[in-house]
């Protein structure tokens, strides 16, 4: 394995959207992360995922819908929560939302569909991190609010899966201990 790589996955971490800052990747950083994506094992060749940027002057419409989401889940949310919620939308120099693709196409089952959308997403975070940027994955409860599935256009086979934000670490994020092969891999 090229040792380049190897660092490159090994220093790889999560970091929550609040915690990027800019700079963020530009237009041409962020075409090579998608390029990364576009390498993902794909059975039956149906790409069954697609990515959604919400650019800047969205943002505000996103944190309309967290807001929302939070009303529904909890009506008696204060206002202090409810800016919380809202301001979510603003965390991170670029965001953008991985959608899986489950419409019925032959035997694809929507196991093998997530893995697909899976690997692009780690392809994406390795391509990210190569680049020089930092990232991380958020979810929560507003995925499938009705406020997101309209905000991003879902049609009715598609599901938001999660938050892919991109940009630059506010603060060195320290390695964490990771299993060893011994503790994961057996042999049948």
């Amino acid at each position: 394995m090229s040792e380049q790589l190897w660092t490159w996955l090994a220093a790889r971490r999560n970091h929550p959207p609040r915690r990027l800052v800019a700079p963020g990747p530009d237009a041409v950083a962020l075409e090579r992360i998608f390029e990364a994506a576009a390498q993902a094992p794909d059975h039956g060749q149906l790409r069954p995922w697609r990515f959604i940027v919400i650019p800047a002057g969205r943002r505000g419409d996103l944190g309309e819908v967290f807001e929302r989401a939070l009303a529904e889940r909890d009506p008696a949310a204060d206002d202090e929560a409810r800016t919380r919620a809202r301001d979510k939308a603003f965390h991170s120099p670029c965001l953008l939302v991985a959608v899986l693709d489950d419409a019925p196409k032959g035997t694809i089952t929507t196991a093998e569909k997530l893995v697909s959308l899976g690997c692009a997403v780690q392809n994406m975070l390795t391509a990210a991190q190569a680049l020089g940027y930092a990232s991380g994955l958020a979810s929560g409860a507003a995925m499938n609010s009705a406020g997101m599935r309209e905000l991003l256009r879902l049609e009715r086979q598609e599901q938001a899966i999660c938050f892919v934000a991109f940009g630059s670490s506010s603060a060195a994020r320290p390695p964490r201990e990771r299993p060893r092969p011994e503790e994961f891999v057996s042999i049948l």
